[in-house]
């Protein structure tokens, strides 16, 4: 039976903790609980670095053999503190056996929502084509990666439906009667509406790339939610970020919120191109400009580990409680002048950034994150 001691982890709201790992599993979290307890291995972190449940990227694009949005899932995820991917949609029924294949060679924890086309995203229109819609396919790939496909994901937007309109989305609506996956419903420029695709929704469906400065956007010209919106969010649709690099809206997220509408999810839409030249780099650099726009550090750790767990239905992950998967991020929050920019190209300058040490998956597999050495620590 393997086992691991954390001592001494700082909580985000500065208390200390202590962890025991066995097997894979938090076996006790709390203060002091570790101290007369024997360990293969022990991890003292001396008061000095923050510790929370491992981070969950939920919105990201880690098909290494997507000829659009690819990444490896372990530069996408560990190597940044992101104990956990949910690939958004990159592979539909056709590739999924493939995409499974693969990332069990990974460290890092990756989940799929399935593509309603049965195509994935080999091209920008996979939804021009009704026929890609296959429910025989998509039935039988969910049977067969049962805990591995954990949603359905409709990318909603002109260049991705060609003529089709919302029709893709009213099929997606159907099948997901029949296998009650949530749905994750990417919104870009229009058609269809974005008062079309709120309509449609129902709770638990998630709109990601919710702060986009497109003409497509949830805030209307005066600033307000626009009507459809406010309903879908009084029904219970989640609001996630979806970052990306054409999807995200300094000025529509700050209006957002001094309205009282916060994302529910805070995902980064990584992929190669994003990760490497920006604008998005990592989860931790999304988080920092929440941080920047004044959201809590406790609020945005929520959204990237307690929240998405919950919302996406990944059993035993978000949360540092006995029974629950050793998945743990160590980080620190650096007080740094940082230079941040939207998908727009509009700059604002944060004061503290999140800084991810290593990340702590499954308790065993121990990844340093790439570029932070000097916030590295003796693991």
């Amino acid at each position: 039976m393997y086992s691991l001691i954390i001592k001494q982890g700082k909580r985000i709201d500065g208390t200390l903790i202590d962890i025991l790992i066995k097997d894979g599993k938090i076996e006790a979290a709390g203060p002091e609980l570790a101290c007369n307890q024997q360990a293969e291995k022990w991890i003292d972190l001396k008061g000095d670095v923050y510790v929370s449940a491992g981070w969950i990227d939920s919105h990201a694009h880690c098909f290494v053999e997507s000829p659009i949005y690819f990444d490896d899932p372990d530069l996408a995820g560990a190597a940044g503190g992101v104990t956990s991917l949910v690939d958004a949609g990159s592979v539909g029924a056709d590739d999924i056996d493939k995409f499974y294949q693969l990332t069990q060679k990974s460290q890092t924890n990756v989940f799929s929502l399935l593509n309603i086309s049965r195509i994935g995203i080999i091209a920008q229109n996979e939804l021009s084509d009704m026929n890609n819609i296959d429910e025989t396919c998509f039935q039988q790939a969910i049977e067969r990666h049962e805990g591995f496909i954990v949603g359905m994901k409709a990318r909603m937007s002109k260049s991705v439906v060609g003529d089709n309109g919302i029709a893709p989305l009213i099929k997606a609506k159907q099948m997901q009667k029949k296998h009650r996956l949530p749905l994750m419903v990417h919104i870009g420029n229009n058609p269809p509406n974005i008062d079309e695709i709120a309509d449609l929704l129902t709770r638990g469906d998630i709109i990601t790339h919710c702060f986009n400065g497109k003409p497509n956007r949830i805030l209307d010209n005066d600033g307000n939610l626009k009507p459809s919106i406010a309903r879908a969010l009084a029904r219970g649709v989640i609001l996630d970020v979806g970052h990306g690099g054409e999807s995200f809206s300094f000025n529509v997220a700050e209006q957002a919120m001094r309205i009282g509408t916060y994302p529910d999810i805070i995902s980064s839409d990584i992929y190669h191109r994003n990760r490497v030249n920006g604008p998005v780099y990592s989860l931790a650099f999304v988080m920092t400009k929440f941080l920047c726009m004044g959201f809590s550090a406790e609020k945005i750790l929520r959204c990237v580990t307690e929240k998405a767990a919950d919302l996406l239905a990944l059993p035993a992950k978000g949360y540092l409680k006995p029974g629950f998967d050793a998945d743990i991020t160590l980080f620190n929050l650096k007080e740094e002048r940082t230079e941040l920019t939207d998908a727009e190209g509009e700059q604002r300058t944060g004061t503290h950034r999140f800084v991810p040490i290593a990340a702590i998956i499954g308790g065993k597999h121990i990844i340093h994150a790439e570029g932070e050495s000097e916030h590295a620590i003796d693991l």
